[in-house]
């Protein structure tokens, strides 16, 4: 297996529409969360949602927009900041040998939704003519390839939450395999239609508003948490052989060293301590890692009562004593859930916290919970830091863990 570097990175999100952005805001302890100012808010039980600033129409011509929904205009942009960054003269590489990876649990959903609101709400039998196009999950993945002359494979995963984790893990295995020479991998979403809205409402998983604070209603691992908050956005990571990126001088962000992945069987939507742990240790063995190779992890952390003590557990069985000395982060406290966009977003906060010497914190915890009783690093960044190798969570309904190994750019 070969060495796989993180040489570029893109990000559109709640926290801000590039990488510089996301670092300083997280760092800063800032939320992306606020009240929803929408027609349909007043349908909402907890009009709360975590929007990314951003304006389709600044980076695409309108005949290319028409054929967008917003999850791909997410994804096109942290695909093409990502490889900016990466700086790689793509002509050096076969594009047979370069391929697109991209999560997403919902695809185009708006493009959906609107298409229902056109034909049942508004009695019209005329829709978009791209709504298919729009509205298929594969489509980010497939106009990535497009844009970027990647004639290798272009795949889309869909696993609820823990889309865009597969996606990197998938793209990570067939780089270090030796099939590709490139892979733009990460996830985008944008689930803030008014039916997907309602939708993830009548499963009673989101949070309630704090009324002191709407911006701090999303409460991973603390006593009072009610639930999680949408979000949306988009990640995306070049991933490429370790020797071809210091053979070409690039900058070097970090190396994914390890996937694991695990299904829980018990129920659909019910988390399971087995489950988690054993994708935690599958990572780790694919990395050929034990536990104290660990310094710090990224939780999944959203904020649902089930989640957090599942997850605390599970960290608990893996790490055993040595679990409360990991501190964890649940950056979903500040950047919403973008269901099958979080885990690229977060493996790239990681990747930052790494570069930076950091640990970000968990925002709103306040009350202690005894089923949830780790170092979630509460309210404040800590700084000075080295962390050298973390771990990335991401859990999902339908029961898929996933579970990235990352380590600081380095020569060892």
């Amino acid at each position: 297996m070969r060495r796989v570097a993180v040489t570029g990175m893109g990000v559109v999100s709640p926290l801000g529409g590039s990488v510089v952005e996301v670092y300083a805001n997280a760092a800063r302890g800032r939320s992306g969360i606020h009240l929803l100012d929408v027609a349909f808010a007043p349908r909402l039980n907890a009009p709360l949602a975590a929007t990314a600033p951003f304006d389709g129409a600044a980076h695409f011509e309108p005949p290319r927009l028409r054929m967008l929904d917003r999850s791909s205009q997410f994804a096109l942009v942290a695909a093409r900041q990502a490889l900016a960054d990466a700086n790689c003269d793509r002509s050096a590489v076969d594009p047979y040998r370069a391929g697109s990876f991209v999560g997403t649990g919902m695809g185009g959903s708006q493009s959906n939704d609107d298409g229902y609101q056109t034909l049942y709400a508004e009695g019209s039998d005329r829709i978009k003519p791209f709504t298919v196009l729009m509205g298929m999950h594969n489509a980010s993945a497939a106009w990535i390839a497009i844009d970027h002359q990647l004639r290798g494979p272009s795949l889309t995963y869909s696993t609820a939450c823990s889309s865009s984790a597969v996606a990197i893990g998938e793209a990570w295995l067939r780089v270090a395999g030796g099939s590709l020479d490139l892979a733009i991998a990460g996830g985008a979403e944008a689930p803030l239609s008014f039916g997907s809205m309602k939708a993830w409402e009548a499963l009673h998983t989101l949070a309630m508003i704090d009324a002191s604070d709407p911006s701090a209603s999303c409460k991973p691992f603390s006593k009072d948490r009610s639930g999680m908050v949408l979000g949306e956005g988009a990640a995306m990571v070049v991933l490429e052989p370790w020797d071809r990126a210091v053979a070409r001088g690039a900058t070097i962000h970090g190396e994914v060293l390890g996937y694991g992945l695990t299904t829980d069987t018990g129920h659909i939507t019910r988390p399971s301590v087995e489950g988690q742990a054993a994708a935690m240790r599958a990572a780790l063995q694919s990395a050929s890692l034990g536990p104290l190779a660990i310094d710090a992890i990224n939780a999944h952390g959203t904020g649902t009562l089930a989640n957090d003590a599942v997850e605390t557990a599970a960290i608990k069985a893996v790490f055993g004593s040595r679990a409360s000395a990991i501190p964890i982060s649940a950056t979903k406290a500040m950047h919403g859930h973008l269901l099958g966009a979080s885990g690229a977003l977060e493996c790239v906060l990681s990747l930052l916290a790494m570069q930076h010497s950091v640990v970000f914190p968990t925002l709103n915890l306040a009350t202690a919970d005894p089923e949830c009783d780790l170092d979630y690093v509460p309210n404040v960044t800590r700084t000075q830091f080295p962390a050298r190798t973390m771990l990335s969570n991401s859990f999902a309904f339908g029961g898929t863990n996933a579970v990235l190994v990352l380590r600081a750019a380095c020569d060892g």
